[in-house]
């Protein structure tokens, strides 16, 4: 039988196998495969407004508590920990992105070192796991001292929990310091409460259990007080708080807006496509920890910590950000019990020595996924989908020649921007140059996000573009068109540059300038107008076969696609995928379909469907090409995965019940749009749904009762539909075709009588 002792009432042991040269051995391994993972290329669009903050407050010799770099909400209350600010921008002017890029490697190094230290192997080998989701949170950026901060909180707590003794005073100084380096203190206070709820599990217990709970929740208690008091040494005291609370209302709206505060999705069909290569993996490798660490603490009757560790695992689930705290509990915490769960079981084995054989290959089979994973970063392959790179210095993705090109030109008025470039242009423009958003969601608001995600998939000869150009004195726009987190939100480039009101002056293969047209900017659209037909990409041809090339000619392929210049971004996928070979399928297979080759197009499409992060892309295309070609069953399969694969899987569904329509299938079609609005999410924190979005699902709902012959139904969803946009002059029309079919001739004439009125 195993021990059922629990972990607070014996001694920490030295690890699964007890040598210390294996530890030394598999630490090392973690820590090289850390730093490595850590080394990338700056890109994070919030660094920007963060390195601004500092400038401002050291040119400024105060600490703002109002928005300071847009037109669009200045003047918005705006709080924010300044001593990262501060720090990021002292880092910048010693060495620039570079030493940012260093600065991000060795908090991820620092982090996971304090994760793996007294000489556990077992929990230096869970590290191995917990690498990826690490090193991507500790990016340079504020959030960075959240991670290695929280890991310190976590080891202390879990050191005084196992032993009784570690040093608590660090406690309030560490709090001291979180609350004005980021607002992710309120982990560290969730911390000490997991601990305290632990503890307070453990006092049931009669006897030596109690007592050694009493005596550390005793020893304990002051110095968690104080670290709750330590949290109002910050310039705005209780204030903090009440931007913290800010803060995460904002989140509703940024789990549907953004993908890092989304949930994970997680089914067969996405499991299906994971591979040991594949950084994402080593999050559900943690989770099958946590769920053997979880039993394990139960079988030893410690209710207390399977609650805190099952409970670190459920929140990470809701919010991918999460994840890296979540990591440091599952090594940290599920490493220990582990750690006793195997060496109890050790001892059941006849044979020591298979228990070490299996200890070892284990071991060795994470060593050698870190190895793995290590080359893949150092060549690049981890990041082909993705706009970070190996190295340090500054990303590609930022569009440092267009901004350049605004500086030279002097454009007069403000500068449109999207969201992802507005941290960046707040730095690299300011304080000369406001900005329209960035990555601050209180100062913004809801409105301005929603607005903002209107305008870049809108002609600018729209009068959504006019009144928003006329209300600020917006007279030029600076977009990307990057292939990721770029064209995927920009969705008006074949727009922009056939509109009369807005002409193109800048165009590479990241990032496009558009100026328009008025008195004061119309010499210079004369001097610098571009041909998106006929414009060179990538804008300086490449030199070498290295990973910048490969990023220059698809980020061209991209862009050309989108300007439908087909046969030359077919040739640049080519270039690109001489260097990386088996890249680019989802966007190639398009191109094959747009020439006319529906089997070549298929077999890029069927490839792409391995790779998790182009699968959603991959089914989507399959679905659309096979429903060109009438291949009902097919098709109905790959909307099938596309919609598992997706964050929003009502779209998919939907498309697929517009497809059971089109093949004469109304039951089935049904069935797809139930399942769409069952699935169905709000857009907006205040609970508010996307009108439109649900009108369009009632009117074709209402199409599939009537071909089912259900009118009643058939009436009552297009009353609906119009009954949520009664704007929309297509909507009372179906609902007037309706009517008349149906012989209600007098509710048809009412009916174009409210639509009139409306």
């Amino acid at each position: 039988m195993l021990n059922p002792r629990p972990i607070a009432t014996r001694s920490v042991p030295a690890g699964t196998v007890a040598y210390r040269p294996v530890f030394f051995v598999v630490a090392a391994v973690v820590l090289v495969y850390a730093f490595l993972a850590g080394l990338r290329m700056v890109v994070d669009g919030d660094l920007g407004w963060q390195l601004a903050t500092g400038r401002w407050i050291i040119q400024h010799h105060q600490i703002p508590s109002t928005e300071v770099f847009s037109y669009t909400a200045q003047g918005q209350p705006w709080i924010y920990p300044v001593a990262s600010e501060l720090l990021l921008y002292a880092a910048f002017r010693l060495g620039g992105y570079a030493f940012l890029s260093y600065f991000g490697a060795a908090a991820c190094v620092l982090t996971v070192a304090i994760l793996v230290r007294r000489h556990s192997v077992l929990s230096a080998a869970i590290a191995i796991l917990a690498v990826p989701a690490i090193a991507a949170r500790t990016a340079p950026r504020a959030e960075m001292f959240s991670v290695l901060l929280f890991a310190i909180v976590l080891r202390v707590l879990w050191q005084h929990y196992c032993t009784g003794r570690a040093p608590l005073w660090l406690l309030p100084l560490l709090m001291a310091a979180w609350v004005n380096l980021h607002l992710g203190f309120i982990a560290g206070l969730a911390g000490i409460g997991g601990y305290m709820l632990v503890e307070a599990l453990e006092i049931p217990w009669p006897g030596e259990r109690r007592n050694a709970a009493q005596q550390r929740l005793l020893d304990a208690w002051p110095w968690v007080v104080a670290s709750f008091v330590a949290t109002l040494l910050n310039p705005w005291g209780w204030g903090i708080y009440r931007a913290l609370a800010r803060q995460n209302a904002a989140m509703a709206a940024h789990s549907l807006w953004v993908a890092e505060w989304s949930p994970v999705r997680m089914n067969w069909t996405i499991l299906s496509t994971m591979s040991l290569r594949d950084p994402e993996t080593g999050y559900l490798l943690l989770l099958v920890v946590t769920i053997v660490a979880v039993v394990s603490a139960l079988f030893r009757r410690e209710l207390g910590v399977a609650t805190f560790l099952g409970a670190a695992a459920f929140v990470s689930s809701q919010h991918v950000r999460l994840h890296a705290l979540y990591a440091c509990v599952a090594v940290v915490v599920g490493g220990t019990l582990l750690t006793f769960a195997l060496e109890s079981l050790a001892k059941h084995i006849p044979d020591p020595r298979l228990s070490r054989v299996l200890a070892v290959t284990a071991i060795a089979a994470l060593v050698l996924l870190a190895g793995m994973r290590s080359a893949d970063i150092v060549c690049n392959r981890s990041y082909l989908q993705s706009p970070e790179s190996f190295g340090a210095g500054r990303s590609w993705f930022f569009p440092e020649r267009a901004a350049d090109f605004i500086e030279r030109a002097n454009i007069p008025g403000e500068l449109f921007n999207g969201y992802n470039l507005g941290g960046y242009l707040v730095w690299r423009l300011g304080p000369k140059r406001r900005d329209y958003i960035d990555g601050r969601a209180i100062p913004f608001g809801l409105e301005l996000l929603k607005r903002e995600n209107v305008l870049m998939r809108t002609s600018p000869d729209s009068p959504e573009w006019r009144k928003e150009a006329e209300r600020y004195d917006i007279n030029a726009a600076l977009v990307s068109v990057a292939r990721y987190e770029g064209l995927s939100s920009f969705h008006a480039l074949p727009a922009f540059c056939a509109s009369e009101s807005w002409k193109p002056v800048y165009l590479d293969e990241v990032s496009a300038v558009f100026v328009r047209r008025a008195p004061e900017t119309e010499d210079l659209i004369q001097h610098s107008r571009v041909d998106c037909a006929t414009a060179p990409l990538p804008a300086i041809t490449p030199a070498g076969k290295d990973f910048k090339a490969f990023n220059q000619w698809a980020n061209a392929a991209t862009v050309l696609f989108e300007l439908r210049r087909y046969p030359e971004a077919l040739d640049a996928t080519e270039k690109a995928t001489a260097i990386f070979p088996d890249s680019l399928e989802v966007l190639r297979g398009s191109l094959y379909l747009g020439a006319g080759n529906p089997g070549e197009a298929e077999r890029c499409y069927r490839r792409a469907t391995m790779q998790r992060s182009e699968a959603e892309a991959a089914w989507d295309g399959l679905a659309r090409l096979y429903q060109s070609e009438r291949r009902w069953q097919a098709a109905s399969d790959a909307w099938e995965h596309s919609a598992a694969f997706s964050a929003r899987p009502h779209r998919a569904l939907l498309l697929l019940g517009y497809m059971d329509l089109e093949a004469e299938r109304p039951a089935d079609a049904l069935r797809a749009f139930d399942r769409a609005a069952q699935s169905f999410q709000p857009i907006s924190a205040d609970g508010a749904l996307d009108r439109r979005e649900l009108a369009s699902l009632a009117h074709e709902r209402s199409l599939a009762y009537f071909a089912l012959k259900d009118f009643t139904r058939a009436v009552s969803l297009e009353e609906e539909a119009v009954r949520l946009v009664p704007e929309d002059s297509e909507q009372w029309a179906s609902l007037v075709e309706l009517y008349e079919r149906l012989g209600r001739s007098s509710d048809a004439q009412r009916a174009r009588e409210q639509a009139a009125v409306h």
